[in-house]
């Protein structure tokens, strides 16, 4: 299991490759499933320009390594990869990547929604958008499926 945030833009479809080649475990997994989120340009019905990603050292990636393992515990995946953007985002990054590997599809794509899930919704990092008239801080996230509200 690897968990990293990252100050600095990233390939998400290279970072796959690659933390999939160094696992050196060929045919162990037979599903992978990959969530990439990326900076989209609207939000609250609003352009968004570009956005501040902040988070709480240290806090923020314990956090993030609970979620995997709960996750690790709850279905019998082989292997968890997030890496997350924290500072200055531009509209089309990639902003979180989140890839499960498993035996068989099922684990693999209800770990990668919980981890998601839980991360949009209980990890300490705090949104602040550019948008027409200024700033504003993201007062919520999107309701995932998990989600009541």
């Amino acid at each position: 299991m690897r968990v990293e945030l990252r100050p600095a833009p990233f390939d998400a479809v290279a970072e796959v490759m690659g933390h999939r080649a160094a696992a050196g475990n060929p045919g162990k997994s037979g599903a992978a499933s990959i969530f990439i989120g990326t900076m989209r340009d609207f939000n609250e019905g609003q352009e968004v320009g570009a956005m501040t990603l902040e988070h709480y050292p240290g806090m923020t990636e314990k956090h993030l390594q609970g979620i995997c393992a709960q996750a690790a515990a709850q279905w019998a995946v082989h292997d968890i990869l997030v890496l997350h953007r924290t500072g200055d985002i531009e509209v089309g990054e990639d902003i979180v990547l989140i890839a499960t590997w498993a035996a068989h599809r099922g684990d693999a794509i209800d770990a990668t929604r919980c981890i998601i899930e839980d991360l949009k919704h209980k990890a300490p990092f705090w949104k602040k958008e550019v948008v027409s008239g200024g700033e504003r801080w993201v007062e919520r996230n999107t309701t995932g499926y998990l989600s009541a509200d």
